[in-house]
């Protein structure tokens, strides 16, 4: 999943590989557990640890389809829960008032960048 950075940041994929108003998936790294998600609303990308709360199962039925059919929050297939884009919180579903767990993202020169250990 990415080259690690100088900075103890890797590489997740360019920006224009997320569209706007969608999603996108990202595998566990080589020896990690869980993979990351990224969606890009509004010009900006929120990451996230591609797990639900409520039992920690992989959020999408199928490859980046982690939003509503109206790409308006995002969806765990499991349960249905859902949870707000901006910051990850459940609004509806059986983990209301859990959130997401939120990666920390840089956009450099084009690149989407995380924490090294992000996803591990």
């Amino acid at each position: 999943m990415g080259q690690v950075t100088g900075a103890g940041e890797r590489i997740l994929c360019r920006l224009e590989d997320i569209p706007e108003g969608g999603a996108k998936g990202f595998s566990a790294p080589p020896g990690g557990f869980v993979g990351l998600f990224a969606v890009r609303k509004d010009g900006r990308v929120h990451v996230y640890v591609n797990a639900c709360p409520h039992i920690g199962l992989p959020l999408e039925p199928l490859p980046d389809r982690f939003l509503d059919p109206r790409r308006q929050v995002i969806l765990c297939a499991v349960h249905g829960a859902r949870f707000r884009i901006e910051d990850g919180q459940c609004v509806s579903g059986p983990c209301i008032g859990e959130a997401l767990e939120a990666v920390p993202v840089r956009i450099v020169d084009g690149q989407v960048m995380v924490p090294a250990g992000a996803g591990l």
